[in-house]
């Protein structure tokens, strides 16, 4: 039981972190693959590729705020800092992505009817 509450302890802690600029890009990255997505089905597929999209949106905006850094030592830096994130963390985002991929699946699929 200790695992579940170390996980929801640290989805509570993403959802109540104060960088709002990352919690936004991680509900529009959300939001669009729900819409690109088959529904329901495509869940897993949809949250693996939704990870892939934030971390890369996340790149693109610690390479816009950088002044004057270059790019390639910037993309080698975030890579070392990405293989040292623990699992726990990927799998609470993971599990962020799959809900609100799933609740506005479901909302646009019941509209669609």
């Amino acid at each position: 039981m200790s695992a579940v509450t170390d996980l929801w302890n640290a989805i509570h802690a993403i959802i109540t972190s104060g960088d709002w600029i990352t919690l936004g890009i991680l509900v529009v990255v959300a939001i669009a693959l729900a819409f690109f997505s088959d529904g329901l089905a495509s869940l897993a597929s949809s949250t693996l590729g939704a990870l892939v999209v934030f971390v890369l949106a996340l790149f693109a905006r610690a390479a816009i705020t950088s002044s004057g850094k270059d790019i390639g030592t910037l993309a080698q830096a975030d890579w070392h800092s990405l293989m040292l994130v623990p699992l726990q963390t990927v799998l609470a985002y993971a599990i962020i992505m799959a809900v609100v991929i799933a609740v506005v699946s479901a909302i646009k699929s019941a509209l669609g009817r």
